[in-house]
């Protein structure tokens, strides 16, 4: 039977789950205090992995210049994206901001490095990209981590692999898989940033529940 303070717990759970946002606009630029953000990688650190391998490294950038050259960066590769769209479109994302690189205050890049644990990975000898699959648990712990913080986290994901390989000096062998903008936020938002811009809309869970088998197209 489950108790109350069993239920208080996993409302507070569900709770952050309903608010955790990607974060564009609403970073104060004020710092993250060191214990918090302790207690976050302690999150991230802490996810699952295949194998046990944990093949994930966390690259806290508070350097200024550097922040201010990714941003360029993103900029570039965001009008990249911009001269592919026409019509409605275009002017729908022309409105959207994607980054918070310098109002955030804080980047943390995370990387995957293939040969952590190797060369038997235990679990990932069938499916190559376990390993990252794991990295993408552990961005997912921190970014649960700090919305329950009352911080904001905003994946930035247009930018060049190899571009950000060399700025952070990430060897060859490891892949950097996030950008992440951390920060106090002023507020987070009741509906995310891409649905209220009207870019997309989030689709009801009953139209990608499939039973015994996939269906294509009708009912699930």
């Amino acid at each position: 039977m489950t108790t109350s303070t069993e239920q208080v717990s996993a409302a507070a759970l569900y709770d952050v789950l309903r608010r955790r946002r990607d974060v564009r606009s609403e970073f104060t630029g004020d710092e993250v205090p060191e214990d918090v953000l302790h207690r976050v990688l302690s999150a991230a650190h802490s996810a699952p992995s295949v194998g046990l391998s944990q093949p994930w490294d966390f690259v806290l950038v508070r350097d200024e210049a550097t922040r201010r050259a990714f941003r360029e960066h993103v900029l570039a590769e965001r009008g990249v994206f911009e001269s592919e769209l026409s019509g409605e479109r275009a002017e729908t994302f022309s409105k959207i901001k994607i980054e918070g690189i310098v109002e955030s205050g804080l980047g943390i890049a995370v990387t995957y490095d293939p040969h952590r644990g190797s060369p038997a990975v235990l679990g990932r000898h069938a499916i190559a990209d376990a390993g990252l699959y794991s990295v993408c648990l552990a961005i997912q712990n921190l970014w649960l981590a700090a919305t329950a913080e009352g911080l904001g986290v905003g994946w930035v994901s247009f930018y060049r692999e190899d571009f950000l390989r060399d700025l952070l000096d990430i060897p060859s062998g490891v892949r950097p898989v996030a950008w992440l903008c951390v920060g106090p936020v002023h507020g987070l938002a009741e509906t995310p940033d891409l649905e209220r811009h009207g870019w997309r809309r989030r689709a009801p869970l009953e139209d990608v529940v499939h039973h015994d088998k996939y269906r294509r197209g009708g009912s699930r």
